[in-house]
């Protein structure tokens, strides 16, 4: 298919009719395909199509409905939008994105799906679709010379539903509760096994560059990376199905994998570290240095990513359970901090040779939207590299104790939602009717959240107030 966009940029790629039907002549048991976009939330939704209709979308794409791209976290409408009733909940197209297309094991033996974008009527790439929202910050550092490289890490937990709440699982080999902090532990990944292996079975089968895994900081949590890529919009996609695969080979086994930000107040939180370096055009990492702290161009990245930190919050932490992570001297950040071989700050320098100096952003929860995350990120960097922003003195021991008093980070969910919103610089980043149909949706969500009931209520209110 030739792509039809009149505005063409790094996401508006468009796989080929060819690309489906060579996948099905390899693959021709496979006849149970789910077409996936992910929308402001994160959280992959669909359709499953049938063989000779995922032929179809490949030859001239489906139609969905536009209001899908502002449903809330939930998949409730967000009728303040304008994009309900006031559209019609009119359709838009959703065209396949090239590579995407690839067999889901834990759904069956005949079960696959592919990755969508989101294109309006006259085919212009959608300015709500997150993945053109990166496309497009991606396409600002390539017109000043730079490729993003990027690498995902995301924390889970794996849990049980037990009495109405979540309880960590019990190992798969030896049947007994994970307890304590066992950071690091091999135990802890031998009584997994069982869900390893058919974890990096199914990535395998996807092409999704899983290495290597550690037993985290909590009971029953676990971090797993992802290979780095020269192609920020792959390395994302890489991420959102890493997300929905983990959840579904984590059902298989019967436990629930939960990239919640926090499920446990006593126990550490689950973040998204996103590790990124900027390639020249001879694809050399420009970030390169004998010097620990990297390049000039690095330090000037930083330096854009801290001034940026504080109105992205309502990216990096999008719920009203996100920001109960933060907290000092638990491994996740509380300020715009910056430092070389320092896990105490946002944004970490990690030891390594010169040639591979990058940097490490810290800040994002796992509940994070690993597109918007990312396109933030880089909207960062850019600033930083093309304002020479300086990031100030590398943060030396415990950044917490040396966290700047006059400027910390939004500290809960309606005070970021608010920076993001009066935020020009992201306004001009990441799109201007993408911010405000954003916090309307979060706005909306904050107003159902806190609209509810909860049993603290009760237990501190009914008899006390």
């Amino acid at each position: 298919m030739t792509n039809p966009n009149k505005t063409p940029h790094s996401s508006s790629k468009i796989a080929s009719l060819d690309e489906a039907r060579a996948f099905f002549a390899a693959n021709p048991d496979v006849d149970a395909v789910d077409i996936i976009f992910t929308n402001m939330s994160g959280v992959p939704r669909g359709k499953r199509l049938r063989q000779n209709e995922v032929l179809a979308v490949f030859e001239s794409g489906r139609f969905l409905p536009g209001s899908v791209l502002v449903i809330d976290i939930t998949g409730r409408d967000t009728e303040e939008t304008g994009l309900v009733w006031e559209d019609g909940d009119a359709d838009r197209y959703c065209l396949p994105v090239p590579g995407t297309l690839v067999r889901a094991p834990w759904l069956g033996k005949n079960a696959g799906q592919f990755t969508t974008s989101f294109y309006e009527l006259d085919h212009t790439p959608s300015d709500l679709d997150p993945r053109h929202v990166l496309g497009r910050v991606v396409d600002r550092l390539e017109a000043i010379g730079l490729t993003p490289v990027v690498a995902v890490e995301l924390e889970f937990f794996l849990l049980e539903s037990g009495n109405g709440k979540p309880v960590i699982a019990r190992g798969l080999n030896s049947g007994e509760r994970p307890a304590g902090n066992e950071v690091y532990s091999l135990r802890e990944l031998e009584d997994f096994k069982p869900f390893f292996d058919d974890l990096y079975a199914a990535c395998d089968a996807q092409g999704i560059p899983l290495e290597s895994g550690i037993s985290e900081y909590a009971p029953g949590q676990f971090e797993l990376t992802l290979r780095h890529k020269p192609d920020a919009l792959r390395a994302t996609d890489d991420a959102v199905m890493y997300k929905r695969l983990v959840k579904g080979v984590a059902a298989k086994h019967g436990m629930i994998a939960s990239f919640m930000a926090k499920p446990f107040a006593e126990q550490a939180g689950s973040g998204m570290h996103l590790h990124v370096s900027m390639a020249d055009s001879s694809g050399a990492n420009a970030f390169a240095s004998e010097d620990p702290e990297g390049s000039p161009l690095l330090r000037h990245a930083i330096g854009g990513m801290k001034e940026c930190l504080g109105e992205s919050m309502a990216i990096f932490a999008p719920n009203a359970n996100s920001f109960r992570r933060f907290k000092a001297n638990s491994y996740a950040p509380i300020a715009p901090t910056w430092g070389v071989n320092n896990r105490t700050v946002s944004l970490r320098v990690p030891a390594g040779s010169p040639a591979s100096r990058h940097v490490e952003h810290r800040i994002c929860g796992a509940d994070a939207n690993p597109y918007l995350a990312v396109a933030a990120v880089l909207a960062g960097m850019h600033h930083g590299m093309t304002g020479k922003v300086d990031p100030g003195p590398a943060i030396v021991g415990n950044g917490y104790e040396q966290a700047p008093e006059d400027y910390r980070l939004p500290n809960h969910w309606a005070a970021a939602v608010e920076a993001f919103k009066t935020s020009q610089r992201m306004r001009d980043y990441l799109g201007d009717r993408f911010v405000t149909h954003y916090c309307t949706v979060k706005e909306v969500e904050m107003a159902r959240f806190f609209g509810e009931v909860t049993e603290l209520d009760y237990a501190w209110y009914m008899h006390n107030a």
